[in-house]
């Protein structure tokens, strides 16, 4: 069982995880917007202060450098117009991030935990929808907007205290930064499962919950 896990994070990190180095941000903001009807926000960037690359927040500290919004009013800079995007972006190359609660939810599991969790999806032939791993260590996996309202229940019908297991849905008010979006110097966002046509049609989270609760209790 565990060749199994291994030899599939080594497939998914290796061949299904595109490279997305050299990928404009505005280009790529703007094609989210455009192809996948996302809303989507600039955040934070990243600037050279003495040598290191800082975030624009300030904070030398910042837990997520160059990828958090970048005024408390983020939810209302959402757009799904890609004028407004290219005119967003064209004036900083900020991160780019996607408001959940609105075209998606996003259930949120440690990477090895979601490595496990796809293996198993994909012997039980499920639809995904698109799933990003983060430079934090993080996979979030899209999925119907309401999520955020019917996990806690679906985990305890699987017999999980939801605070037992580190599953998180992220819904309304709530954001994921997406490709190729960078945290300082651990590197970019990238696409577990990158955004087609065929996955356009998202799964609901009761489609998906199983093999994730089960994933996430085999990781504690």
């Amino acid at each position: 069982m565990e060749e199994t896990i291994a030899g599939a994070q080594e497939t998914q990190t290796a061949g299904h995880i595109p490279q997305q180095r050299g990928e404009s941000l505005l280009e790529t903001a703007v094609r989210y917007a455009e192809q996948r009807h996302w809303d989507v926000f600039p955040g934070t960037w990243l600037e050279a202060v003495d040598g290191r690359q800082r975030c624009s927040c300030g904070d030398a500290s910042c837990p997520a450098p160059g990828a958090h919004p970048a005024r408390p009013d983020w939810a209302t800079q959402a757009t799904g117009s890609a004028t407004v995007v290219r005119r967003m972006w064209q004036k900083q190359p900020a991160a780019i991030l996607l408001p959940t609660g609105r075209t998606f939810d996003a259930l949120s599991v440690p990477e090895s935990a979601g490595f496990l969790a796809l293996a198993r999806m994909e012997r039980m032939e499920l639809t995904l929808g698109p799933v990003t791993l983060t430079p934090d260590r993080r996979m979030q996996f899209f999925v119907l907007p309401g999520a955020s309202a019917k996990v806690p229940e679906l985990v305890r019908k699987l017999g999980w205290s939801p605070a037992s297991l580190d599953l998180t849905a992220l819904g309304e008010g709530a954001y994921v930064a997406a490709p190729p979006t960078r945290f300082g110097s651990r590197g970019a966002v990238q696409w577990a499962r990158r955004p087609t046509p065929a996955n356009r049609w998202l799964p609901d989270a009761e489609e998906l919950i199983s093999p994730l609760a089960y994933a996430c209790g085999r990781d504690r």
